[in-house]
């Protein structure tokens, strides 16, 4: 028999915890759809009601629905590659739901929904998959960094740029998502001591989808992912990271604290990558399908159209027009990536320092000159 939400929170359902080492799981939509409405933890979301749901439900269908359209781009040679994130909707979705304006997010390779949540059009988003830019969007526009594809250095980045932001009075969080296969990365570990030392204003958000590319979390952690930060002196949560009314709280909940001078705050959302960990890679080579229909059995998606529909919402209306908005996201990207051109090579040189510098200046002059001999384009 299935545990209820509440006895889940002390109980977690997920495979990779034992009975003597298990920590508090938020958790606040069961897999069936029960909704929990009491507490601390369901107070942070009360404001969700029905339409607010349907709303997250409509952006999670979205999000997949760009995963496989990423996906379909890169078979068809239209891309080097992509990430899937099939599965991780409602901590993406959940998270992003939280942010504020003034947030500074750093997302990884995998965060499709956040950065679609922060207004980021497809010609952008699909620039770096196609190697067109090494970037894609302003990052001062959108208050977003570019995608980072070193695992773990954009956590750097963040608490360097939350440093700043609280030497300045600017307000606000960083949110620096990462991995689980990140935690193991020297830069996370920095960045964690440097956000304790100066007590600044940053969200660690871990995606934790159980594998670093074809390894399991265990197999790199003996212990939850959640105690790690707490060695450095940083608060940490757990939550349920296919529940996106529990990551919303979750999130909301870290926000306020940062806001109120609390320090960095962690949060690990306990999820799983249903699809590969890049169209490089082929999952069925160290995954059983017993794992594989568990986690299906859990996806974020059907736990929040269960719930809709005993509310009688008509969730077959809002499908429809969710629908109708993915087909129209994927057509954008599609239509992005097939008309895309290149950026000016010279771009390369043009942001590395901010004033000029002669070694920059040489390696313009050598690549252009490749260009030129070549007749070839940048990378």
């Amino acid at each position: 028999m299935a545990l209820a939400p509440s006895e889940r929170n002390a109980n977690s359902p997920y495979p990779e915890d034992s009975a003597q080492n298990c920590p508090r799981t938020l958790s606040l939509l069961s897999p069936e759809g029960v909704r929990v409405t009491s507490g601390e933890d369901a107070a942070r979301v009360a404001d969700i009601d029905d339409t607010a749901l349907a709303e997250l439900y409509a952006k999670m269908v979205v999000q997949r629905r760009i995963d496989a359209e990423g996906t379909a781009l890169q078979r068809q040679g239209q891309l080097a590659l992509w990430a899937p994130s099939k599965g991780q909707e409602a901590a993406q979705i959940g998270a992003a739901e939280a942010f504020r304006d003034e947030d500074f997010i750093f997302p990884t390779y995998r965060d499709h929904g956040v950065i679609h949540s922060r207004g980021v059009a497809a010609s952008e988003v699909m620039r770096q998959w196609r190697g067109a830019s090494h970037g894609g969007w302003d990052p001062h526009e959108k208050n977003m960094a570019p995608v980072q594809i070193i695992i773990g250095a954009q956590t750097l980045h963040a608490v360097g740029y939350a440093m700043g932001a609280a030497f300045d009075g600017q307000g606000g969080a960083a949110v620096a998502f990462l991995g689980d296969g990140a935690t193991s990365q020297g830069d996370v570990n920095e960045a964690m001591v440097f956000a304790a030392s100066f007590n600044a204003p940053v969200l660690f958000f871990l995606e934790n989808n159980q594998f670093a590319i074809s390894e399991p979390v265990t197999l790199q952690s003996r212990t939850p992912l959640v105690d790690r930060p707490r060695g450095f002196g940083i608060r940490a949560a757990r939550v349920d990271g296919n529940d996106v009314l529990a990551v919303l709280s979750a999130t909301r909940d870290a926000l306020a604290r940062i806001d109120a001078g609390e320090g960095p705050q962690f949060i690990e959302a306990v999820t799983y990558r249903r699809g590969a960990h890049t169209t490089a890679d082929d999952p069925s080579r160290y995954r059983d399908t017993e794992l594989e229909s568990y986690w299906e059995k859990l996806d974020p998606i059907d736990r929040v159209e269960a719930h809709l529909r005993s509310r009688g919402v008509d969730v077959d209306a809002v499908l429809a027009e969710a629908g109708a908005e993915a087909d129209g996201v994927a057509a954008e990207l599609r239509a992005a990536v097939i008309s895309m051109q290149e950026d000016d090579p010279e771009l390369l040189f043009a942001h590395v320092y901010s004033e000029p510098h002669p070694r920059i200046a040489e390696q313009r002059e050598e690549y252009l000159g490749y260009l030129a001999e070549t007749g070839g384009s940048a990378a």
